[in-house]
């Protein structure tokens, strides 16, 4: 196993074990304080556990294969991945998007808003130390599944201070004439951030169709 092969590996299984421990802190903190964004954050990370997972198997692939497979057949299989969980964060969006109109046109929901504010500022500084460290070591030379793992965790990064920089406004809003408002905060962070999302996971769907297309175009390598 090459070194470059060996950091990656290293990469992938740190990726997975931080955002196995965010998806549990955050599916179970959001039913703890009934927030439909930290909800989402959680399963977010839950899928992308599940992303990492399958990064970190096509690289073993690709490792044990690399004598059979040439420099086309390895690119086929790590741009079809990074397609694939594009697609998935896709779909998360998509639904999460329909959950908070209907959260929305439902009156909002009642959250407490000192927790949530916890919650964001922890993965604010968890997610950021993830995607330094990630960012550190691809400097070094990666892989696209390297590059769209350290995308993940920025759109991670993002969404914990937009969800902390929410909660406090919501706060603030609480001590207003117009703290009606504030139970429409949560379902309106998780619209937002669905909205937002939709813009890395469609370039990585793009870059990842374009890709294979130039690939089959191009000719075949023995």
């Amino acid at each position: 196993m090459s070194a470059q092969t060996r950091r990656e590996r290293q990469i992938l299984i740190f990726s997975m074990l931080s955002t196995l421990a965010f998806a549990i802190m955050g599916v179970i903190w959001g039913l703890w304080i009934n927030s439909m964004v930290v909800i989402f954050d959680g399963l977010y990370s839950l899928i992308g556990l599940f992303m990492t997972l399958v990064s970190l198997l096509a690289l073993y692939y690709i490792h044990r294969q690399s004598r059979l497979l040439n420099t086309q057949a390895a690119a086929r299989i790590e741009h079809r991945v990074i397609l694939f969980k594009g697609a998935v964060i896709i779909l998360l969006c998509t639904l999460s998007l329909v959950l908070a109109v209907r959260a929305i046109l439902d009156g909002g929901r009642d959250t407490d808003g000192d927790l949530a504010i916890l919650f964001g500022l922890i993965n604010v500084i968890g997610c950021t130390l993830s995607w330094w460290y990630i960012t550190k070591h691809r400097k070094q030379g990666g892989s696209g599944l390297i590059n769209a793992e350290e995308k993940q965790w920025l759109m991670d990064t993002v969404i914990s201070g937009a969800v902390m920089c929410g909660f406090i406004i919501a706060k603030l809003t609480e001590l207003t004439p117009m703290a009606h408002l504030a139970r429409y905060a949560d379902p309106v962070m998780v619209l937002v951030a669905s909205i937002w999302f939709f813009g890395i996971p469609l370039k990585m769907v793009r870059h990842s169709l374009r890709q294979l297309a130039e690939l089959e175009r191009a000719p075949q390598r023995i």
